[in-house]
């Protein structure tokens, strides 16, 4: 439940999650990630579809297992959408 202005806090605090665990200018890896995801969603895309689009393009840039990766997985289950 609840509106656009209530969760979009979930997706965007996943991206703070990512960008401070990976460090440096936010726009070079998790900027990058969550950005290419865009185009994987559609307008009905839910958390879940999100956290995937943004797995599977943290892994297309920066490998399977890549840090990036793991930020992205870790940061998805801090906010409750993926399993650690």
């Amino acid at each position: 439940g609840g509106d656009v202005h209530r969760n979009s806090g979930i997706p965007n605090h996943a991206f703070y999650l990512v960008a401070r665990e990976l460090r440096g200018y936010a726009w070079e890896h998790a900027g990058r990630i969550w950005y290419e995801s865009l185009t994987l969603l559609r307008k009905n895309s839910g958390f879940r579809d999100a956290a995937q689009a943004t797995l599977t393009t943290a892994a297309r840039l920066f490998g399977t297992a890549s840090k990036e990766q793991h930020a992205v997985q870790q940061a998805w289950a801090t906010v409750g959408v993926l399993r650690a």
